[in-house]
């Protein structure tokens, strides 16, 4: 069970996390969890640009360092890159030692594979995978200056027990203005991704918004 719109009291609770964007604009923030990944991390790259859409990639380090030229495309697109751990570990399953230094390995290799990076200076952007983190990993973080990003919607493309319909009209019925979604570039999500991403694109680039990267 899974929440398709972050309830407030959740954000309320944590609110030292990023769930969304205050701002008076008509403005949509995507971001992609997970890759890069061949063809999948390509293909979202190729319709961004049709759209002349920004948006944010949080990568798992070890992905970065089998497909540098994927990850380098997004940066030299002007894409903004987080840090997803280096091995996709979930923080409730892993010690605090072995979660931070797996965050810690991620945010080397992204500064090792480009310079120049937007997200280094002031702060570095980081995404939980699965959303879960324990205070205690997430407050060495902050002191840090990590901004830990969450999200207002998630799009559930990586749930293989919905459709790609299904997939589509959670973020149609479900975004407003500054809401950060979640969609993966990944091969689990990649069927309910290719159909869902184009079509959320026009359908709110027909409403004047524009999408952003955080």
């Amino acid at each position: 069970m899974y929440f398709i719109r972050t309830p407030k009291i959740i954000q309320s609770i944590y609110k030292n996390y990023t769930w969304k964007i205050n701002t008076n604009k008509k403005e949509i923030y995507l971001t992609f969890d997970d890759g890069p990944t061949p063809e999948i991390t390509e293909f979202v790259l190729d319709i961004l640009k049709k759209y002349n859409a920004k948006a944010t990639f949080f990568c798992i380090g070890k992905n970065i360092e089998k497909y540098p030229d994927i990850f380098k495309r997004i940066v030299s697109e002007s894409h903004s890159v987080g840090n997803h751990t280096q091995n996709h570990l979930n923080g409730w399953k892993t010690n605090n030692s072995d979660y931070l230094k797996s965050t810690s390995e991620c945010d080397l290799v992204i500064k090792k594979s480009i310079t120049n990076i937007k997200y280094q200076t002031p702060n570095t952007i980081f995404r939980p995978p699965y959303g879960k983190i324990k205070k205690s990993q997430a407050k060495v973080l902050l002191k840090k200056d990590v901004n830990i990003i969450m999200w207002t919607i998630l799009s559930g493309d990586f749930d293989n027990n919905i459709s790609k319909e299904k997939c589509l009209q959670n973020v149609i019925k479900n975004t407003k203005s500054g809401d950060i979604i979640v969609f993966h570039d990944s091969k689990k999500a990649f069927d309910r991704l290719k159909y869902t991403l184009p079509k959320v694109l026009s359908y709110f680039t027909k409403k004047g918004y524009t999408f952003n990267n955080l």
